[in-house]
């Protein structure tokens, strides 16, 4: 490095989210710098709400002693466009630096991280409201001098460590940092909380940066559109959809997932259609989707797995000897109970549903706790698990299965005659998710597009158009667009609606009714009819 270089501090912006260590990241870089006889200042604004708060820290620092008696001035803020080396837990938060300008193409070395974790505004979509993480990861390549993508989460989980030290990992392979190796790991190690598992990912995202350094600037993406039955697209999702199947019920569940993925490919026009061809492949994985629905039974037998223990015990950070308690606050509703209950059971617990609820609108009680950690917890979930065989019995099960041999008839009609119409329809089930109230309402919303966009066109010997394929894609896109259906009403022309039946899990039109807990209460030595 030459002395007009030297004279100028190398500028580090970190960006993570709270709780990552992102913190004694920082602190590591100062205390290596300080080692190693540089100066350095570093800085941090903390955020809040977003995911447990995104928080950047920001250093700077020479690549050079101070000349005698010199005393250097740095930023106490980056400045857009002037960052040397940018540091990013998450792949959004890479994005969010590039929108606000501190990512340059002139000088900017970015690490990143390839996962996402979601934002609540994602999460709060009423249909897939994820970012495309394809897109993201194209965008901060495009605009970064250097690109360095790597699975940070992967090496973490792999190593038991944070992702902290990873990064630290990655940045030090990177060959950016004037000091040797040596330095940033005896400052690991001299930090003395989990020192073996810092070094240990340090160790491994160093070498996965140095590996990938000949390839650092890496070619976005191609945005082509891939074949649906040519690209192995395809077979990937029906294997994961038979995994899913299996896992959710029973492999002869799954054996019928493929019967009618089989029969819907048998209307295929015989010349290669890749509209069609997409239909099939969007119609495979909502399918998958629809027959996996997750009710009482399903979240039972997730939150008991061994599976999910372990990675509340990584979240939390627990250590061999330390106790960790999980406390699961519920609030089952008398229409998910009847959900799972027997047909003939199930519906007549629906209408009493109905009818209390019409009595005495209004959410009642205000649910249970269950320590989920304790026996007593962990046996009352598992016993709900358990009645997984009864589930092909139940009333939710009769309602849903129904609905998907209405949806499929009409994609088996609709496919050869209109490939956009048929993508579109396969969208459809997007609109059936959630609990409780969210699930009434996504259930109204497809009853209401199904009736008025889809039937009408595919009865008496009608042929869906492309202005068909245009309006049941703004209607689909109408009803995910706010909860109250408001822009549905709009773009269909339609007053609200009831559901058809009570259906399932928060079939009942008035919401879901917790059940409601009391206290025994004790009636003395008369016993309970000692007086009336």
């Amino acid at each position: 490095m030459n002395s007009t270089s030297s004279a100028q501090p190398t500028a580090l912006l970190i960006a993570a989210l709270g709780g990552e260590g992102g913190g004694a990241l920082a602190e590591w870089l100062v205390d290596a710098a300080t080692r190693a006889g540089l100066p350095v200042q570093a800085t941090s604004v903390p955020g809040v709400a977003q995911r447990t708060g995104a928080t950047s820290y920001y250093i700077e620092w020479l690549a050079a002693p101070a000349p005698a008696g010199a005393q250097p001035v740095f930023a106490l803020m980056p400045v857009p466009g002037r960052v040397d080396i940018l540091l990013a837990s998450e792949l959004l938060e890479a994005t969010r630096m590039v929108e606000r300008g501190f990512v340059s193409p002139e000088r900017t070395l970015l690490i990143t991280a390839r996962h996402r974790v979601l934002t609540t505004a994602e999460k709060m979509a009423m249909g897939d409201g994820r970012f495309d993480s394809e897109r993201l990861l194209a965008t901060v390549q495009g605009l970064a001098q250097h690109c360095l993508a790597l699975d940070l989460q992967a090496l973490t989980a792999r190593h038991r460590t944070v992702i902290s030290a990873v990064l630290f990992g990655a940045l030090a392979g990177s060959g950016r940092l004037p000091w040797p190796r040596a330095v940033s790991e005896a400052v690991i190690r001299d930090s003395g909380l989990g020192v073996e598992a810092s070094l240990a990912g340090f160790a491994a995202a160093f070498d996965a940066a140095a590996a990938a350094l000949p390839h650092a600037a890496l070619p976005a993406p191609s945005t082509a559109a891939p074949a649906a039955l040519s690209d192995p697209g395809l077979p990937s999702v029906l294997a994961l959809a038979e995994a899913r199947l299996t896992d959710y019920q029973n492999a002869a569940y799954a054996a019928r997932y493929r019967a009618r993925i089989a029969a819907l490919q048998a209307t295929l026009p015989a010349s290669a259609d890749p509209e069609a061809e997409a239909a099939l492949s969007e119609a495979a994985r909502h399918l998958a989707l629809w027959m996996s629905y997750e009710d009482v039974i399903r979240v039972a037998d997730l939150k008991t797995r061994r599976e999910r223990f372990e990675r509340v015990r990584a979240e939390a950070q627990a250590g061999p000897d330390d106790i960790v308690q999980i406390r699961e606050h519920l609030k089952p509703g008398l229409d998910e109970i009847a959900a799972i209950a027997p047909r003939r059971l199930g519906q007549w617990l629906m209408q009493r549903a109905q009818r209390r609820q019409a009595a005495a609108p209004g959410p009642r009680g205000n649910g249970i706790t269950l320590h989920t950690s304790s026996i007593r917890g962990f046996l009352t979930l598992r016993l709900l698990a358990a009645l997984r065989p009864l589930r092909p019995h139940s009333l939710r099960f009769a309602e849903e299965d129904a609905a998907i041999e209405t949806w499929l008839a009409a994609l088996a009609h609709g496919l050869p005659l209109h490939a956009g119409f048929a993508r579109q329809l396969a969208q459809l089930p997007r609109l059936r998710k959630g609990y409780s109230d969210t699930f009434v309402r996504g259930k109204v919303a497809y009853e209401r597009v199904f009736d008025t966009c889809v039937a009408p066109r595919l009865i008496n010997g009608h042929r869906p158009d492309d202005d068909a394929a245009r309006a049941l894609a703004q209607a689909i896109t109408a009803a995910l667009a706010d909860p109250e259906h408001q822009a549905l009403n709009h773009a269909i022309g339609a007053p609200p609606a009831a559901p058809r039946s009570g259906g399932g899990s928060g079939g009942g039109s008035g919401g879901s009714q917790p059940l409601v807990f009391h206290p025994r209460v004790s009636h003395g030595a008369g016993g309970p009819g000692a007086s009336r």
